[in-house]
Order: structure tokens, then C-alpha cells, then sequence
């Protein structure tokens, strides 16, 4: 399965309409959202995915309940909390947004999952510690670093890139 991987979208409209054009011109089957979508407006964009998405807050998500309300309405999104167990035909994903550093430390090291995604940080990282793919897809924002990235994820292959925007 090809999983797209994507954070940190921070309200920046346009950027959000390029990753999900890039996303479905992919075709990926699912999509992860590692938090950080800010307000709720941003939400009825992901509409226009052709795959679901599954996504968690992060530490400055606004309005919760309306984030949840709104990817309710859109028929392909559901947000899960601060933390998703995401299994993708039997590979197991451990989301989250990564602010609170020993979970995600304790998550990377303890060998449960296949993969853990997170965000936060905003930096590019694709590395394999013990047999568990560690995920961060960079920004979709640009606002930090400038570049705006998200990352592609081969289930079969245990693959990950990173792609810019």
C-alpha cells in the first residue's frame, strides 16, 4: 500500500491544494496527517483527496471539536486525538504529532510498530531504527524551513521518501 505522510499544514491554503493535488496524482490509499492543521477552515480542502485520511492534533490545533466536526463532513477524514494505531494491511503505525518527546522516543524504541510518524519539528527525517521505519514527512507549510515537503510510504517495500513541493 502506498501511504502518503504529510504535517504541519499551518492554514497555508495554497500549499494544502498542491500536496493533495501531488497526493492523488500519486494515488496513494491512504493519507496520515501528523497534526497541526490549525483551524478549522482548512479542513473541507482535504475533501478533494481521492484516498482517506487519517490524522491526529498537534500542539496548536485550535478549536478540537470543530477540527472533528468539520473532517466529519467531508465523508474521507476522521481525526483520532492526540495519537492513532493506524493498520495498514497489517502494517502497523503508530501517529502522532511528536511535541511530546519521550512518547515519541518510547514509541521509536519499542519495537511494536512497523512505522511511526510524526511532525512537530518540522525537519525532514527517514531512518529505520531496528526493524521500525521513524517518519517525519518536513513541513507542508514552509513557514519554518522554507521548503515544503511531504513523504511517500511503500507498506510492501518498507520504503520512505521524501518529496519536495
Amino acid at each position: 500500500m502506498l501511504v502518503g505522510v504529510i504535517s504541519d499544514t499551518h492554514d497555508n491554503l495554497p500549499m494544502i491544494e498542491k500536496t493533495i493535488r501531488r497526493l492523488n496524482e500519486e494515488k496513494v490509499a491512504l493519507v496520515l496527517h501528523a497534526g497541526d492543521y490549525v483551524s478549522p477552515f482548512v479542513i473541507p480542502k482535504f475533501k478533494a483527496l481521492n484516498a482517506r485520511l487519517i490524522g491526529v492534533f498537534g500542539n496548536n490545533d485550535g478549536d478540537r471539536e470543530l477540527l472533528k466536526k468539520r473532517c466529519s463532513e467531508t465523508g474521507n477524514c476522521e481525526i483520532r486525538g492526540r495519537f492513532a494505531e493506524v493498520n495498514a494491511e497489517g502494517f502497523r503505525i503508530a501517529l502522532l504529532h511528536g511535541d511530546e518527546t519521550e512518547l515519541l522516543n518510547a514509541l521509536i524504541n519499542c519495537g511494536g510498530f512497523d512505522a511511526v510518524v510524526y511532525g512537530h519539528f518540522h525537519a525532514e527525517v527517514s531512518r529505520v531504527n531496528g526493524r521500525t521505519l521513524v517518519v517525519n514527512p518536513g513541513e507542508v507549510c514552509g513557514y519554518i524551513t522554507g521548503k515544503t515537503t511531504l513523504a511517500l510510504l511503500d507498506t510492501v517495500k518498507r520504503e520512505v521518501w521524501v518529496v519536495p513541493l
